[in-house]
């Protein structure tokens, strides 16, 4: 696939970021050009450095769909696309949100990801359809679904819950993320660390701010408690650290005890892989994707059970012979998430994209 060149959207608020950079330097690595296209707040000067160093940059004007307020807020993105993947002349999109590829005239293969979605949201963490008022988005989200040639999912648990709530699907693969942050190892400190938006409620910031007020071991909770759409949590009992850089979040979570993630919805979870390769011993909710990747590798725990999480992590607290063995069992299982297949992987789906195009285009000449 050298020779390759893929237009790919991210942005710089959430888990996206880290996912494309970490994607893009692995394809990079193989010979595939990666034109990084933007939406919704601007990056950092320091984000922007990272991303220019894998390849070009280019920021919109338009919003990110979870934080418009209605569909016309996302009408200039398919003209913006289009004419970037003109201007850049590449091959392929690959788009990290579905919505993106609604209205698209460029006529070039359309590979989605579904990260998450507001739909699987409310279903996993209210146990509701999408909101009359917030429905738009989920007509968009069906369209650019329809619209695309495939769509990638980071577990089988979030495929199954896309293909739950939307009918009309292209083929579906199943993509692992991967984390290749160097980690910072070092001594490991007596507290449970958790790393989140903990504003967004399907992150369940509130049990594990719970359990915090029972737990032997102090707990740290690293992440913005206020999000960009207004949406917001008072931590009370937990150590609060707020937001903090991707290298700064590394240090914490390879040198703490116990590794927790309490969410209601998490279709991957980076921060679990970056805790694992670090070999800390990891307490996870009890759902879908964190079973489907994490069996036999960590300890689970009811998401909606603060004493319950509170004992799981007082018991594990308890045991250093436990935390060695749970530690080391994490690090083995991301072995699987190593960035040499998701790569592979990627460039398979996308050489399957791109060949038969090139073929027509070849018997047409």
């Amino acid at each position: 696939m050298t020779g390759l060149r893929v237009l790919m959207t991210l942005d710089a608020v959430g888990g996206v970021w880290r996912y494309a950079l970490d994607l893009a330097m692995g394809l990079h690595a193989r010979g595939v050009q990666v034109v990084l296209a933007g939406l919704g707040p601007e990056p950092s000067s320091q984000q922007r450095a990272e991303a220019q160093a894998v390849g070009p940059l280019e920021w919109g004007d338009a919003s990110l769909d979870w934080m418009a307020e209605g569909a016309g807020d996302l009408a200039p993105v398919a003209g913006w696309i289009d004419g970037l993947a003109t201007g850049h002349k590449v091959d392929l999109l690959h788009l990290n949100l579905p919505t993106q590829a609604v209205g698209l005239t460029c006529g070039l293969p359309v590979l989605t990801m579904s990260h998450s979605c507001l739909a699987t949201w409310f279903d996993a963490v209210r146990g509701t359809a999408v909101p009359p008022e917030m429905n738009w988005n989920r007509r968009l989200t069906a369209q650019g679904l329809a619209a695309a040639d495939l769509l990638v999912v980071p577990t089988r648990a979030q495929g199954q819950a896309v293909a739950r709530l939307y009918p009309d699907l292209p083929p579906v693969a199943v993509v692992h993320n991967s984390s290749q942050a160097a980690l910072p190892l070092g001594p490991r400190r007596a507290e449970v660390t958790a790393v989140g938006r903990w504003w967004d409620d399907g992150k369940n910031g509130a049990v594990l701010d719970a359990a915090a007020a029972r737990s032997a071991w102090p707990v740290t909770m690293i992440g913005a408690n206020q999000g960009p759409n207004g949406a917001g949590i008072a931590l009370t009992h937990a150590r609060s650290l707020g937001p903090m850089s991707h290298n700064r979040t590394l240090d914490h979570v390879c040198r703490t005890g116990i590794f927790c993630a309490p969410s209601l919805y998490e279709p991957f979870g980076l921060a679990i892989l970056e805790a694992a390769r670090a070999g800390t011993p990891l307490v996870l909710a009890d759902i879908p994707t964190f079973r489907e990747l994490w069996q036999d590798a960590a300890v689970f725990f009811d998401p909606r059970d603060p004493d319950g999480l509170a004992a799981a992590l007082d018991a594990l607290a308890q045991d250093p012979q436990a935390r060695a063995q749970l530690g080391q069992a994490a690090c083995r299982r991301a072995e699987r998430y190593a960035p040499r297949h998701q790569t592979a992987a990627m460039l398979r789906l996308y050489g399957g994209l791109v060949a038969p195009r090139a073929s027509a285009r070849t018997a047409t000449g």
